[in-house]
């Protein structure tokens, strides 16, 4: 097809005319497509000649969005981008406001955040492996996962107060410091993955039939993987150990005992076993946070034209203000009291200039960068999504292999549309 001619679905972009090619429209509601992901498949028979993805069915205006809310609020929209690891979504675009700010959050917020964000990558690999295990039909493996993930979304709704887009992670810290017992709990969800990962090895990963559905299926070499920009558990599985928390530490990751796991066959076994290996890893993070959590302190930034709403006390029906937090508000000035409204209000500025960020996410790179012309809202706000751009790997792993083989390929990619379409 010429470069200047529009993109036609039928056009199979082949000159030679058969009767034995049929072109296959693969969602955008298949169950497989982790979302409203469109495959447009040409077949000869049973083997994949050609395939191309059609994206876009998600898109709800989240960067564009931001652009019209104060920095602080841009975090509620940010966190439903990748609504599977949306703890680092917010991290992601809070450290670039914060770089853009030229501040540092105080050491607990980054614990907290650290925590979070691993917790989110266990849950993550869980629908994963979950999803994954579905399509391919291992059932069990499925109502394994989703088990697994239910205990780490009760943790996160305890810690954060939902289970999901919790909006937690704020510029300059996080929301609050976590409730009482938090460490109890953090270690009993530790001791139930311990107890409960290794069962996955028991039911899949030495089992015959999952192995040759997935050995030498949907293989990328390390070549392709960096021709084409992948990241995260796609490009370990290649044997690149390119993992951001090692080679560009934030948060203090580089404070963290852990590996990462890499595998030569670049192959869908090779990624479902890497992140079987990435959660013993994040537990492994989630126990040196435990230490670190025993340690009080600030949660938010000291400086009180960026520090809201770290001072939030929430009331008794877990809504608004305690009577206590508004006592205190009431009762120092009115200059505090009308700071604190124009705060809420109008929410802070952030010099001119832009920023970038780059993190680990459970899918590889997760970036965002943002623009300021020195107001109280993103002039620009993007998000460099893993998901995005592992996505155009497809027709370099499925072309030439059998139709079948395609769910088990989309599966290894593990795209969030959400993400991918933002």
């Amino acid at each position: 097809m010429p470069d200047n001619e529009p993109f036609d679905p039928t056009d199979s972009g082949s000159d030679v005319e058969s009767d034995e090619r049929i072109i296959v429209n693969m969602g955008p509601q298949h169950p497989s497509t982790h979302g409203v992901l469109r495959l447009i498949l040409e077949l000869e028979g049973e083997t994949v000649v050609q395939a191309r993805c059609v994206i876009g069915y998600l898109h709800t205006g989240i960067e564009k969005n931001t652009e019209f809310r104060t920095w602080t609020q841009g975090v509620t929209f940010v966190t439903r981008a990748d609504y599977l690891s949306p703890a680092f979504n917010e991290a992601a675009y809070c450290l670039a406001v914060e770089k853009a700010l030229g501040i540092t959050v105080p050491p607990r917020a980054d614990v907290i955040r650290v925590l979070l964000m691993e917790l989110t990558r266990i849950s993550s690999h869980l629908v994963a492996l979950g999803t994954g295990g579905m399509e391919l039909g291992a059932l069990t493996g499925m109502t394994a996962a989703f088990r697994e993930r239910e205990e780490a979304l009760h943790l996160m709704e305890y810690l954060t107060g939902l289970r999901m887009n919790m909006a937690f992670i704020r510029p300059g810290g996080v929301q609050q410091d976590l409730p009482e017992g938090s460490i109890d709990r953090i270690t009993e969800f530790i001791k139930v993955m311990d107890a409960r990962l290794p069962e996955y090895d028991k039911l899949l990963t030495g089992q015959p039939i999952w192995k040759a559905r997935m050995e030498g299926v949907g293989v990328l070499p390390l070549e392709g993987c960096m021709q084409l920009g992948i990241t995260g558990p796609m490009l370990r599985s290649a044997g690149l150990p390119w993992d951001l928390r090692k080679t560009m530490p934030y948060c203090g990751y580089e404070t963290y005992d852990f590996e990462v796991p890499t595998l030569t066959e670049a192959d869908c076994y090779a990624r479902f076993k890497l992140r079987i290996a990435e959660m013993h890893e994040s537990l492994k993070i989630m126990r040196q946070t435990l230490e670190r959590l025993r340690e009080p302190g600030p949660v938010m930034v000291g400086d009180k034209k960026i520090a809201w709403p770290a001072q939030l006390s929430i009331g008794a029906d877990g809504m608004g203000n305690s009577l206590e937090h508004i006592r205190t508000i009431m009762g120092q000035s009115m200059e505090a009291l009308i700071h604190h409204f124009k705060l809420v209000t109008e929410g802070f500025t952030v010099p001119a200039g832009q920023a970038y960020v780059g993190i680990e996410n459970p899918r590889g790179e997760l970036g965002c960068h943002v623009v300021s012309t020195g107001g109280t809202r993103p002039w620009r706000v993007h998000l460099r999504d893993p998901g995005f751009v592992n996505l155009q790997a497809l027709p370099a792993l499925t072309e030439g292999s059998m139709i079948a083989d395609v769910v088990a390929a989309v599966a290894s990619i593990d795209p969030v549309m959400g993400g991918v379409d933002r």
